[in-house]
């Protein structure tokens, strides 16, 4: 056992290549066959920590599973597991982890399990019930994963450093988001911020987005460090932590200014995956430097117009698509997807995002339309009522225009525009916006005398995580609904929900009828940052 431990302390410590090289000469050495040959005979009368051990040292030296060697020692530990202290159970844990699904391991796992369920009141260790929480992973029971999250919280209390950080990852293969044990590990995490390693960065984000676990004041401390550190990283990994932020829609906005003036400095480093997670980043957390905005838009758009010839139609696609969502138009990328489209290139019948496609498209061509410099605000905006049923969500809201505006007839809801584009509910006002005009009656009124206000109730989703900064999509369709002449009003319907009926009326009354009315103005995505 001393023997296999140490080759295993050795070999870990090697490099990818080396371990290659190194586990061949392992495996042809006279001495390891003898070893293995011993270990085969004498595994029923070892210790139980040296049987556990072993097993895990020839485990992670890649000895093939289905061998004799590794199925008896996995028999011997189902016959001695009652024997085994808690130190013992926790190594055999993260050992089963590693190994794959078969009769044996699964009978194992399972009477660990049973094990785990009878010993856990008396694991004080939170190493052990990290490792505990890692083996049981997604397919263990409720009532277990709660009880292996009392334990945790009874000792959270001496929570360290590294064990924090290994607690994400143990809750992450749980697939439980315990709310306590998390915001335990998230403070000690940023108290000793300045002590993560950069790909741990990385996975604590990735955890936090895979738990569905949003805590903004710890994604805020990281990026704070990514910011202030950001001279001794490399372009890729500041590219790679932003990419991180996106999937949890958090806009580091210092960090996305830092990082746009180094890829308009020196785009050489963009090759098209890069450039592909550039934009998609950028879009989709609506970003756009302030000082440099025509430089950055033209860096990448000569970048993507190099890898034109060899791109896929769906990479253009998504590239075009995500420079559309900011408002800008790549024309020589838009004039090669528009020949794609006309040869129906870009659509397969039996392609499996075929919908989702289209709606990109969609959005391509209305930008097109509307992003154009020659696009002039239409006289006339032809709407349609979709319904007049209200959804549940949107209830409070007719209730509340209702009380404030005095009938019903003085606002139009479920409101269907040209584009494909939809508002919750319409209002009319006089030029001053001063005055609610009933629907029917701004037919009388010429179109300039006529202030068209649009109501949005959205999700927080729709935001960027722990701001009223709307993501892309939002961002875009406020810009084309000004442009077609209304002044859109977002309203976060969670906390609407959450006001009383009167705080409710009062709000909108606020938005409704604002101290100093000014005319609308195009949505610029200065404006939204």
């Amino acid at each position: 056992t001393n023997c296999l431990t140490m080759v295993w302390r050795l070999f870990k410590n090697l490099s990818e290549e080396q371990q290659r090289y190194e586990k061949q000469l392992i495996f042809e050495h006279p001495a390891f066959v003898e070893l293995c040959q011993r270990l085969l005979r004498d595994a029923r009368r070892m210790m139980r920590g040296d049987l556990v051990f072993s097993l895990h040292a020839l485990v992670n030296l890649g000895v093939p599973q289905n061998t004799l060697l590794v199925q008896t020692l996995v028999r011997v530990c189902q016959e001695k597991l009652n024997q085994f202290d808690n130190r013992c159970i926790s190594v055999l844990a993260t050992t089963l982890s590693g190994m794959d699904k078969d009769k044996n391991v699964n009978a194992l796992q399972a009477g660990l399990q049973l094990l785990v369920e009878q010993r856990i009141a008396s694991i004080r260790d939170i190493f052990i019930l990290h490792n505990l929480m890692k083996c049981m992973g997604r397919d263990a029971p409720v009532f277990l994963k709660k009880k292996l999250e009392m334990a945790v919280l009874k000792e959270i209390d001496h929570l360290t450093f590294p064990n924090a950080l290994r607690m994400f990852l143990a809750l992450v293969a749980m697939n439980y988001c315990s709310i306590p044990i998390l915001n335990a590990c998230s403070k000690k995490i940023q108290e000793h911020i300045h002590d993560v390693p950069f790909r741990q960065l990385i996975v604590i984000l990735d955890a936090c987005c895979s738990l569905q676990y949003r805590n903004v004041k710890l994604v805020s401390a990281l990026a704070d460090y990514v910011n202030s550190t950001a001279c001794i990283w490399d372009k890729r990994q500041i590219m790679l932590f932003l990419s991180a932020c996106e999937t949890l829609a958090f806009q580091p906005t210092e960090l996305m200014g830092i990082f746009a003036e180094k890829v308009t400095e020196d785009p050489e480093f963009l090759n098209l995956k890069n450039l592909m997670i550039v934009l998609r980043v950028y879009s989709r957390l609506n970003y756009v430097p302030r000082d440099q905005k025509h430089l950055f838009f033209e860096t990448l758009h000569s970048c993507l117009n190099k890898f034109l010839p060899q791109i896929s139609n769906t990479e253009l696609l998504k590239a075009v698509y995500s420079f559309c969502i900011l408002g800008y138009l790549p024309n020589h990328a838009l004039d090669t997807l528009m020949q794609k489209d006309s040869r129906n290139e870009l659509l397969l019948s039996d392609d499996l995002h075929k919908e989702q496609k289209e709606i990109m498209l969609h959005c391509v061509k209305v930008c097109m339309e509307l992003d154009s410099p020659s696009f002039t605000k239409p006289a006339f905006v032809l709407t349609k009522d979709s319904s007049s049923l209200v959804s549940l969500n949107l209830r409070k809201a007719r209730e509340a225009l209702i009380e404030l505006l005095g009938d019903e007839n003085m606002f139009q809801q479920n409101v269907q525009l040209p584009y494909k584009y939809h508002i919750d509910f319409e209002i009319k006002m006089d030029s001053d916006r001063k005055k609610v005009l009933p629907i029917p009656a701004t037919d009388d009124h010429t179109d300039s005398s006529v202030h068209r206000l649009a109501l949005l109730f959205v999700p927080p989703s729709a935001f960027c995580l722990g701001s009223t900064h709307p993501q892309g999509k939002l961002a875009m369709k406020k810009r084309h609904l000004n442009k077609l002449g209304y002044h859109v009003i977002l309203v976060l319907n969670k906390k609407f929900q959450e006001m009383t009926n009167e705080d409710a009326v009062e709000f909108l009354k606020g938005k409704i009828y604002p101290e100093n009315p000014s005319p609308p103005s195009e949505v610029t995505m200065q404006d939204n940052n």
